[in-house]
């Protein structure tokens, strides 16, 4: 009895411990990169125009516009992308459908080969092709599955793409503005929150990879910093030509 708890819980041990990461990174990804273009886009758009010497107003009213003009652009891109996406993959399973349906036996020893190519032994790849497919829904998933690497019962909504592109990417946008809209009355505020907001939003962005979080924080404060004064010193050499 003592032998059967002792791999009872060295089993439970292993199985707490074998996790792994997101690979996918689920709704964080997509959030925090949203909200990191929004941030990068808005804040060198910022930099651009103040550094052509224009007034406070100026550059408020062109980070208004660049919040609201990037994430409808940002929503509109991100729906049609997804919804074209999930109509072709639609079509695919329309087509597996109807095979199966005209099909039925010529499918199952499609499935049954595809085991058997993964070293599943005849008889049985046979076998359970067999099983599988008197259901023809679960007959689709697996060949959906197998031959399309997609689930289904799990294809990505356009509009919750859409929302959420939009939601992040003005929440980005808004960090370089809001300075400003508490009474600010210099560039510099502005900037520094911003460059805050890009270490923070690179260190988040670690959670979905093997880097650490200062070194991810770092890398992206460093390359929002080198876009904002890149565009800086654009809007101030193009100011003083136009001016």
């Amino acid at each position: 009895m003592a032998i059967i708890e002792t791999e009872a819980a060295l089993h439970e041990a292993h199985r707490d411990n074998h996790t792994h990461r997101d690979v996918n990174g689920g709704w964080l990804r997509p959030a925090v990169f949203g909200a990191m273009d929004g941030l990068v886009s808005n804040l060198a758009l910022m930099t651009g125009v103040a550094g052509g010497s224009v007034s406070q107003h100026t550059v408020v009213l062109t980070g208004l516009a660049g919040l609201a003009a990037g994430a409808f652009s940002m929503a509109a891109g991100e729906y049609t992308s997804v919804a074209s996406q999930r109509e072709l993959v639609e079509a695919e399973l329309d087509v597996e459908r109807r095979e199966l349906r005209k099909h039925p036996k010529d499918e199952e020893a499609e499935l049954a080969a595809l085991y058997r190519a993964r070293g599943v032994e005849p008889r049985l790849a046979d076998e359970v092709a067999r099983q599988l497919s008197k259901d023809p829904e679960q007959a689709l998933e697996i060949h959906a599955r197998e031959e399309l690497g997609i689930d289904p019962g799990d294809l990505p909504s356009p509009t919750v793409a859409a929302v959420s592109s939009f939601g992040s990417f003005a929440l980005g946008a808004l960090i370089p503005v809001l300075p400003y809209l508490l009474g600010a009355s210099s560039l510099w505020p502005a900037v520094l929150l911003a460059l805050l907001g890009l270490f923070l939003c690179g260190a988040v962005v670690a959670k979905v990879t093997a880097r650490t979080w200062w070194y991810s924080g770092l890398r992206q404060l460093l390359l929002g910093g080198a876009a904002a004064g890149v565009t800086y010193a654009l809007g101030s050499l193009f100011g003083t030509a136009v001016g």
